[in-house]
């Protein structure tokens, strides 16, 4: 008989539609916004991501990708989207996605795509298991597949460099 927990929904924990107003501070010297504003906000969002798919305390152990796709300009209205895609023992990967909307047309273009892996604490500061997450639209089952192939590239790499393997 299994008593592992039910997987919690991508839904119930994901954060849609978080909206951030550019203005000229933001700005970098070519009148687009800075792209460490833009990547900050992608963090604080997916560590809520995180915290509220674990139920615990967490901290980013890597960003496997971060792809600026296009600018964000003055004026711009920036969307920001971000969900579980899925998990592994104590670590989950966060899917981030940046619109940037025109405020007066609603035109809008997708700038930024972002993967973040957080694990959870517990008290002792050690990682904790944390519950499966469950797909269930189209897209989500998806981003599942998708970070399944991100995570067995990084543990390659990671394998690769541990042996000392060239692969030039």
């Amino acid at each position: 008989m299994n008593t592992a927990p039910d997987p919690r929904p991508v839904d119930d924990s994901a954060i849609e539609g978080h909206v951030y107003k550019v203005f000229p501070s933001d700005l970098n010297a070519h009148y687009s916004v800075f792209g460490g504003k833009i990547m900050a906000t992608c963090d604080r969002l997916a560590l809520v991501v995180a915290e509220r798919h674990s139920g615990y305390p967490c901290v980013t152990a890597s960003v496997d990708s971060f792809h600026f796709r296009a600018p964000a300009k003055d004026g711009d209205t920036l969307i920001f989207q971000a969900s579980a895609n899925r998990t592994f023992r104590s670590s989950m990967e966060i899917g981030v996605r940046v619109m940037a909307e025109n405020s007066y047309t609603r035109d809008t273009r997708h700038i930024v795509s972002a993967y973040f892996t957080f694990v959870a604490l517990g008290e002792d500061q050690k990682p904790v298991e944390v519950l499966d997450v469950k797909p269930v639209s189209e897209n989500q089952k998806r981003r599942y597949r998708e970070a399944g192939i991100r995570r067995d590239s990084r543990l390659a790499m990671r394998e690769q460099i541990r042996s000392g393997k060239d692969q030039v």
